[in-house]
């Protein structure tokens, strides 16, 4: 397949992500199993150009629109696109000539019937090409102005960011975002050391690196996809980020335990709290559709996990049978997912101050639900993977003050991500970047042993 039909497919891609709202990694995803005959540059060639381009889409169009009479507001969405597709190339993609970018353009606007604007989007991109250097962006003493355009960051999200942690961590935070071209997975060390499994990747020629301070953490890239490694197929190792494992860190599971996942999907948190458990004890995995428990029962069965069971239930809807049954209940809980812009970059456009609002509300409802599945002396860690504190601090402080826990302070493998305030107060906010994490809440309660009214 040539990579002018590559930028056919990232134009697709990008339609449908931007057009219709479908989410950016099961839009790419969905296209990379369809074309699983594609080769391995073509589709490096693909993840890349899709997902920066989303990356970068509120540059993409300050750019454009320096150039281009019509804004990209008032463009044609499948000319708009290709604008954005090929800037990408001409800023970002230093291996593809202008002249081919210019020209590829130009075929799939005509291939998209648009031969009457092939002449617009010529002339605008080779005036691009031309002029790419001396673009003017905001000065830097516009805070809000210059990092939204600089990160392709809402104005709102930037806003926010710095009244919450000043312009130095905002900036950090935001430069952390464009850092995410590894994977990092997590060994089954129950079945394979983490050397062994090291040695066997970059045998079939895997970038392998530990992850310090995290035993058991690899981070892995330069791979084709994750189905074509055998290590994978034969459930050696699971994709999970620092961030999700930490959470699961932090519940100080014993073995024989019983432990509740209560929005479950995809997994991970799940099976790596079946691993601690070391064959003994249950994990109930739930989720609120069939749909999302498929991702889990495809991973439990490629693990082979025989102490993992799932459930369909909405966590909003209390469940009489599990009251005061839990040693651990985990609530990863919905959320703005701010913290993982990196890996889902799309997300950034979606979010609004009005949503963020209803996800804390969200979340409190099911806090609401599940707090009574602890049994008194149990632990509940909850958990987001966004860095708004309306969702996490707050929600967090409002349990506290509503229902019979304490807070519990984390365990030591947090050193090395966090300070000792936070471990005490058993609340720790990790910010994206610092450590090549994602941005992730964790806080850690206890249940009283004194029963209050469940």
């Amino acid at each position: 397949m040539t990579k002018t039909d590559v930028r056919e497919l990232a134009l697709g891609i990008l339609l449908e992500v931007t057009e219709q709202r479908e989410f950016c990694h099961m839009a790419l995803g969905n296209v990379l199993e369809k074309y699983q005959y594609l080769e391995k540059q073509e589709r490096a060639f693909l993840s890349r150009l899709t997902h920066g381009t989303l990356e970068r889409l509120l540059e993409l169009d300050y750019i454009i629109n320096r150039f281009s009479k019509v804004k990209t507001g008032k463009m044609k969405p499948v000319i708009r696109n290709i604008l954005r597709l090929s800037v990408y190339q001409l800023k970002y993609m230093d291996s593809v000539p202008d002249a081919a970018v210019c020209n590829e353009a130009v075929k799939l606007a005509r291939k998209k019937g648009f031969s009457g604007l092939a002449g617009f989007v010529n002339g605008v991109l080779r005036s691009i090409a031309r002029g790419l250097g001396d673009v003017e962006y905001p000065k830097e003493t516009r805070e809000k102005e210059y990092l939204s355009v600089c990160y392709s960051m809402p104005e709102w999200i930037v806003e926010k960011w710095l009244e919450e942690y000043g312009r130095q961590t905002a900036e950090s935070m935001l430069k952390a975002f464009f850092l995410g071209e590894d994977t990092t997975i997590r060994v089954h060390r129950d079945r394979i050391s983490q050397e062994e499994l090291k040695e066997r990747l970059e045998k079939e020629g895997v970038e392998v690196r530990p992850v310090e301070g995290f035993p058991g953490a690899l981070t892995i890239r330069r791979y084709d996809t994750l189905n074509r490694i055998k290590a994978f197929k034969e459930g050696l190792f699971s994709v999970q980020d620092v961030s999700s494992m930490l959470a699961v860190e932090a519940a100080e599971v014993k073995e024989g335990s019983f432990c509740l996942d209560v929005c479950a999907s995809p997994g991970g948190k799940a099976l790596y709290l079946a691993e601690k458990l070391k064959g003994t004890g249950l994990v109930e995995a739930r989720d609120l559709t069939d749909y999302k428990l498929k991702f889990i029962e495809e991973n439990i069965a490629r693990g082979g996990w025989k102490n993992v069971r799932c459930h369909r239930q909405d966590a909003r809807v209390s469940d009489e049978t599990l009251v005061e049954q839990a040693d651990v209940v985990l609530a990863d809980l919905p959320c703005s997912g701010l913290g993982v812009l990196g890996k889902k970059p799309d997300i950034r456009y979606r979010a609004s101050r009005e949503s963020l609002a209803k996800l804390a509300g969200l979340q409190r409802e099911i806090l609401g639900v599940v707090w009574r599945y602890v049994r008194p002396g149990g632990v509940l860690i909850y958990s987001t993977c966004t860095i708004n504190r309306e969702e996490n601090q707050e929600n967090a402080a409002w349990f506290l003050d509503t229902f019979p826990f304490e807070a519990e302070p984390l365990p030591g493998i947090f050193r090395g991500f966090t300070d000792e305030e936070s471990i005490r107060r058993g609340m720790c906010q990790l910010l994206p970047g610092r450590l090549g994490n994602d941005g992730f809440f964790i806080a850690k309660f206890r249940r009283k042993r004194e029963n209050h009214g469940s």
